[in-house]
């Protein structure tokens, strides 16, 4: 069910904010909680993801232990966080749930999913290897059983619904210094504000609107930069395309306030002597690093 989906990913979310800041199982359970209302408000199967979410928990050293066996030349703590993450769910599902509500295809194709949809460009193969080599040490269960609805059909590339947003590298000059602003996500990257515009609304208009309710500044759109498109999953329609126009946008150097946008955790200003010692996605940088040789050349 599309909403099983969403709740295993609001799940990995809420799990990736526990790894990362060493928070408590009852604060991840608060994390939770607000990740479903911000970010996924049409869930409907909240008590699933947080009984979820304590089991995980409480089996941790267990679960570890499994991985760490099953992948014995990737020390867990050397696996992305994503990753590890995405195996808890998948082996928990796997090992410890009951099979007439999961069965083990399930478990394993759900964690497939959210590996690829959330993890790096060889995730989900590495979450099939280690989740492979568990059921066929579990013997295979459910190998011959005749699943209870058709997969998603892969949809060709050009037949993707495609989704249009805005986005845009922000400037604010303060004296002779330049600072850009910047928003980090929950899988710990520094990236570019950005946000849907309707196909009936002007993309440089609805970008500054995106602007205004992410980072609560208002932006001059000065030029465009570039587009980017990228292929994402979304519980109700499938794999759709992103396409996206940056721009590049001036502001007043004034305090961010981050609004309730899906995935976000801080938004900061930075000095451009100091933007690329950050993490960015691979396809955001070039893009950074372009907007940054216009500025310098002004």
């Amino acid at each position: 069910m599309a909403n099983r989906h969403l709740a295993r990913s609001t799940v990995l979310q809420s799990l990736f904010e526990w790894d990362f800041r060493n928070i408590s199982p009852k604060e991840a359970v608060g994390a939770l909680s607000r990740n479903a209302t911000e970010f996924a408000p049409g869930m409907g199967d909240a008590d699933f993801a947080k009984k979820l979410l304590q089991d995980i928990l409480s089996k941790r050293a267990d679960v570890d232990s499994i991985i760490t066996k099953a992948a014995p030349d990737w020390p867990i703590e050397k696996i992305s966080i994503i990753d590890r993450n995405v195996l808890r769910i998948g082996l928990f599902e796997l090992l410890f749930s009951d099979r007439k509500e999961v069965p083990a295809k399930v478990a394993i194709n759900e964690a497939i999913e959210l590996a690829k949809t959330y993890g790096g460009e060889n995730s989900g193969k590495f979450v099939n290897g280690v989740l492979g080599s568990v059921y066929k040490e579990l013997g295979e269960p459910g190998k011959d059983d005749v699943p209870k609805r058709p997969r998603r059909p892969d949809v060709p590339y050009d037949q993707m619904p495609v989704k249009r947003l805005g986005g845009a590298v922000i400037f604010a000059r303060t004296g002779k210094d330049i600072y850009l602003a910047l928003v980090h996500d929950i899988f710990g990257h520094w990236t570019l504000s950005k946000g849907g515009v309707p196909e009936e609304e002007d993309i440089k208009s609805g970008t500054v609107k995106k602007i205004k309710e992410e980072l609560g500044i208002d932006i001059q759109i000065k030029e465009p930069l570039d587009t980017n498109e990228y292929i994402a999953s979304d519980p109700e329609q499938g794999k759709i395309r992103k396409q996206v126009t940056y721009f590049l946008a001036e502001a007043k150097h004034e305090k961010l306030k981050l609004g309730n946008s899906g995935g976000l955790d801080d938004a900061q200003w930075f000095r451009v002597a100091d933007i690329l010692d950050l993490n960015f996605y691979n396809d955001i940088l070039p893009i950074v690093t372009k907007a940054i040789n216009l500025l310098l050349k002004k």
